[in-house]
């Protein structure tokens, strides 16, 4: 009787036990997964929504991380335009200009006839002008930028991008002509009258937008050439007197 007695509450304590080996089982797939399986990607709204938040914070590398994202996981969702535009801004405000360069050019490339051009024209031509650093240094960059800015006002006339490529424009041809000048003054210093003259006229000849830029080539100009006329005709003087010392030497 009491053998009988335990088999049968045996048989619900086994049910029992197979009941939770089941739960634990599906909880296991879980567990698993958990450990195991990457996490799903972000999709292209929730990491375009993220960088834009990080911008709006003004973590702007966190903005940077978001958009290349999108940018490298999602080349043909509709959020990725813009957020290229935007990765070029976050390189732009971080002051990567550089970087904010490439981006954009490459935007340029990828999208000629997106609404967004005559802005990324004018990125580009602003992140340029952002690299200066003195007059001294070869101004590559204020080239650049001109080139940018001049395309804004030649293709987007009537964009707001235009009135404000004007501004730039008169700023770049400035620095250029202040190189121009420190090295017609280098010339100068060192007696090279003839180069420093050169020199000076270039910026006569082409910065009449820089009224008191184009007084102080002319009038050093002026001078420059004097002084080379003057180093001339001394050097001739003197090679005619030594020609005739040595015709008489020879007497």
């Amino acid at each position: 009787m009491e053998k009988q007695r335990f088999h049968a509450l045996s048989i619900p304590g086994s049910g029992l036990l197979l009941m939770l080996l089941l739960l634990f089982f599906c909880s296991g797939c879980g567990i698993i997964d958990y450990f195991f399986l990457s996490p799903p990607e972000d999709t292209a709204q929730e990491l375009a929504e993220a960088g834009y938040e990080a911008m709006h914070e003004k973590d702007y590398s966190k903005a940077i991380e978001y958009f290349s994202k999108l940018k490298d996981r999602y080349p043909f969702s509709p959020y990725t335009p813009m957020a290229e535009v935007s990765l070029g801004d976050a390189y732009f405000l971080d002051e990567q200009y550089k970087a904010a360069v490439e981006t954009y050019k490459e935007f340029e490339s990828l999208h000629p006839r997106h609404e967004s051009i005559p802005y990324v024209l004018f990125q580009i031509g602003v992140a340029n002008f952002k690299q200066f650093k003195s007059i001294d240094r070869p101004q590559d960059n204020m080239a650049e930028a001109l080139e940018y800015f001049y395309r804004v006002k030649e293709t987007f006339p009537d964009s707001k991008y235009a009135k404000a490529a004007d501004k730039y424009i008169l700023k770049c041809r400035r620095y250029q002509a202040e190189h121009e000048i420190f090295v017609a003054d280098f010339y100068w210093r060192t007696e090279k009258y003839n180069s420093a003259w050169k020199r000076y006229e270039y910026v006569v000849e082409n910065y009449q937008d820089l009224p008191d830029i184009v007084q102080y080539a002319r009038r050093r100009g002026k001078l420059a050439y004097f002084l080379y006329q003057k180093k001339v005709s001394e050097l001739k003087r003197k090679q005619e007197q030594g020609s005739w010392k040595q015709w008489f030497d020879w007497l």
